[in-house]
């Protein structure tokens, strides 16, 4: 499931770049405008809930038992989720505008916490997948992981 909600991040980071093109191309227009709104969206209700799981379920156990290197990993990993919740605060800022109707594009300010919110994204997805999740699948068995599963899918209202 973690890995999965890396997969949307990506749909969505990509998303916002096809949206920052296509606003530098084209202005803003409904199409733009629909697009910001996903992108507000995603990052708004989504993104937060995939932090919590990884608080939660993947970062005590890794802190608990993991190798000294995946340990120091971990703490980068949970300063991140704290610089992005900044970051995003301050990326969300441009989007808003357009959704509100009250920006004709993004504003070089507006780019720069876009650029910095994608970077540090793609950078923690990267760690995330090749050295924290792979130490936390050799220290759940098979049974614990099916019950982070569903608790996970239960904080998300799914059955």
């Amino acid at each position: 499931m973690l890995e999965a909600c890396h997969e949307r991040v990506q749909r969505t980071l990509g998303l916002l770049g096809r949206l920052r093109a296509h606003v530098q191309a084209q202005g803003v227009d409904n199409d733009a405008r629909q697009a910001a709104r996903d992108v507000l969206r995603y990052f708004d209700i989504a993104a937060p809930l995939h932090h919590q799981d990884e608080e939660l379920h993947v970062f005590p156990l890794l802190l608990a038992q993991a190798t000294p290197e995946v340990k120091d990993l971990v703490s980068q990993l949970q300063r991140d989720h704290v610089a992005m919740t900044s970051d995003w605060a301050a990326a969300r800022a441009g989007l808003q505008a357009m959704v509100d109707g009250g920006s004709s594009g993004f504003t070089p300010q507006d780019e720069a916490a876009l650029d910095r919110f994608a970077a540090r994204y793609d950078a923690h997805i990267a760690a995330e997948e090749g050295v924290a999740y792979p130490a936390a699948a050799t220290l759940l068995a098979p049974d614990a992981l099916a019950a982070m599963g569903r608790e996970m899918a239960a904080r998300r209202g799914a059955t």
